[in-house]
């Protein structure tokens, strides 16, 4: 299992990092990101104690731990200016936080996502083709999530993926240890997304490639 979305207390999680780390390495996970939730007021602090909390595990555990974050409410103008900003603090991995059916999103912050390039646009909701699309060419990786809530456009999102040749994810969004999730757990929120096997084995692939694992999934 690979989570390239999480989050501790330094947003509105309930773990610190080590135990987050810890907990999903006993689920067999072979890679976690964190990804907190950040605007322009906190994206620098929180980069750089993500950042040394993942340096400090990865010397002590098997389960490589990867910084990252997670841009939340950003206007949709800043979008680009913070993607690169925080890719230049070392965050591994880009989140936006997407146009889910249950949050009041900016409308325009999935097509800012896809086109500053972020490595993930996270739980878009109903988003649009033309966004689909232009995620496919710009390498954007759309999420289908386990997150109750934001799992509600999960179908929708797989169709669009299938439809324009975008990549997808597979993410927990965990905010707690309840939301942590095993490789077969995320197997069969896939499969309620309508994935067919094929397309599940290029989404690990795809997730294996993020966390610098390489291709090859077991």
């Amino acid at each position: 299992m690979i989570d390239l979305h999480t989050h501790t207390l330094f947003s509105d999680g309930e773990l610190i990092p080590s135990e987050l780390i810890r907990r999903a390495q006993a689920l067999g996970h072979r890679a976690v990101a964190l990804a907190d939730h950040a605007d322009m007021s906190n994206f620098e602090w929180i980069v750089s104690r993500v950042i040394r909390a993942c340096e400090e595990n990865n010397r002590e555990r098997s389960l490589r731990a990867i910084p990252g974050i997670e841009l939340t409410h950003v206007p949709p103008a800043l979008i680009a200016r913070y993607v690169a900003e925080a890719r230049a603090l070392g965050a591994r991995i880009v989140v936006v936080h997407g146009e889910s059916p249950v949050e009041p999103v900016e409308p325009g912050t999935n097509r800012a996502a896809i086109e500053a390039r972020a490595d993930i646009l996270g739980h878009p909701g109903l988003i649009r083709e033309a966004d689909a699309r232009l995620a496919a060419r710009n390498g954007v990786c759309l999420e289908i999530s386990a997150r109750k809530g934001h799992s509600l456009t999960n179908g929708h999102v797989a169709l669009m993926a299938r439809k324009t040749g975008a990549r997808l994810v597979l993410n927990t969004d965990a905010h707690g240890p309840a939301d942590l999730i095993t490789e077969e757990f995320a197997r069969t929120v896939a499969m309620g997304a309508g994935l067919s096997e094929e397309e599940y084995r290029s989404l690990r692939a795809t997730m294996a490639a993020l966390a610098g694992l390489g291709e090859a999934v077991p």
